[in-house]
């Protein structure tokens, strides 16, 4: 992590090796292994949505449901402070329900995000269409990110970039060691979700000293629930990014665990080139 303010250091005091502290009743608090790579007073959006995915799992559970659609609308900067965290039903069910989850920080929504569950049947005999393998992580080279990238998230994952990736298109695999909640144990799902918003660093085709391209939104979808082990669990993406001709700038990416292909994310992306 870059040397900080005193104010931000102190906003920053990583006490444990979690992501966020649980505080009850939906409050946490961030710690320094969420800081963002945009600014040094907010945090990564990959951790938010893997813990909004855990808040939107253990609400009202619904284990004859599969949580397989998650939107995320980030309306602002998600600040380095302790947040609200609230969740609600909002179109129940008996085989379909949509859940939204918010995220507030300083009496400001900074993230909104909204899932479906759809109802779980047996169609092995009909299963098909994957999208094309990807390599394992074991034996591929590891890339220091740090070259390119900053903040605290960022510094705490392991990365490994399969050979032919290059700026717009990159096929890798991360890792992390830091828990998503202190003392809590989260699905595989979540922690699993907690790592998707990364695609767009991975893919990124320009350099982020020389350009802005933050995304303002996330979706996953999944058609099964990824496999990831907490602590040693890997996901992978084939990712591609697109820059377009008026500031705007899509990635997407297939993602993946150890068994295989499990779904597909896209972020739209404000383009926009650093004042020098």
């Amino acid at each position: 992590m870059s040397a900080l303010p005193r104010s931000l250091a102190l906003r920053w005091a990583t006490v444990t090796n979690a992501y966020y502290l649980d505080l009850g009743d939906g409050r946490y608090r961030p710690t320094g292994h969420t800081q963002g790579a945009w600014r040094d007073d907010e945090q990564h959006m990959a951790p938010v949505s893997g813990l909004l995915a855990h808040v939107i799992e253990t609400h009202a559970p619904r284990p004859d449901l599969q949580l397989c659609r998650l939107t995320y609308e980030i309306l602002g900067v998600i600040g380095a402070a302790e947040f609200q965290t609230e969740v609600r039903v909002i179109r129940p069910g008996r085989t379909i329900e949509l859940v939204e989850a918010t995220l507030t920080v300083g009496g400001r929504t900074a993230v909104r995000a909204t899932a479906w569950r759809l109802a779980v049947s047996d169609t092995a005999d009909v299963a098909g269409g994957e999208p094309d393998p990807l390599p394992g992580p074991d034996g591929i080279p590891e890339w220091d990110a740090a070259t390119r990238w900053n903040g605290g998230f960022i510094d705490g994952l392991e990365f490994r970039v399969l050979p032919g990736s290059e700026p717009g298109r990159a096929r890798a695999w991360l890792h992390t060691g830091t828990a998503l909640v202190d003392g809590v144990e989260v699905s595989q799902l979540a922690g699993f979700i907690g790592l998707l918003d990364t695609a767009n660093g991975i893919a990124g085709r320009l350099p982020p000293t020389e350009w802005l391209y933050p995304n303002t939104d996330l979706s996953i979808h999944l058609f099964r629930t990824p496999r990831f082990t907490a602590g040693d669990g890997w996901v992978g993406f084939d990712a591609q990014a697109v820059t377009g001709a008026t500031g705007i700038g899509l990635t997407t990416a297939t993602v993946y665990d150890l068994d295989g292909p499990v779904g597909r994310t896209e972020q739209i992306l404000t383009v926009r080139r650093l004042a020098r």
